[in-house]
């Protein structure tokens, strides 16, 4: 069974917004809230990559290339992770995934995003 199930993404102008989500219905709310979460991106012909995570006590953590632009949170109770995305740019065009790290382990099913010029 899909351990994290993800919406949003879409096709969107540069220097819009688009708001990632990622629900993860099969984890206990503890499990969830002490798990370390991330959002990764692969771009065509490049490596995946971490972009933002948020560790269980909150604190948060950047690629250079997204510090300032994107903002990492989570809805403990409603077990949603969540990446918003401001100041997109053509190179923020990618395949993201969201990924939980910590008693399960799992990647979510990945959503274009694309960012015309």
């Amino acid at each position: 069974q899909v351990l994290l199930v993800q919406s949003g993404g879409g096709l969107v102008q540069s220097g819009g917004s688009l708001r990632l989500s990622c629900a993860a219905p099969r984890l206990i709310t503890s499990t969830f809230s002490n798990s370390v979460m991330g959002w990764y991106r692969q771009a065509p012909g490049k490596d995946r990559e971490l972009v933002a995570s948020i560790r269980s006590g909150g604190t948060t953590d950047y690629s250079d290339s997204v510090r300032g632009r994107f903002t990492i949170s989570r809805n403990t109770s409603r077990k949603i992770l969540f990446l918003q995305m401001n100041g997109l740019k053509p190179e923020d065009t990618a395949v993201y995934y969201c990924h939980c790290q910590g008693r399960e382990t799992g990647w979510g099913q990945g959503t274009q995003v694309t960012v015309a010029a």
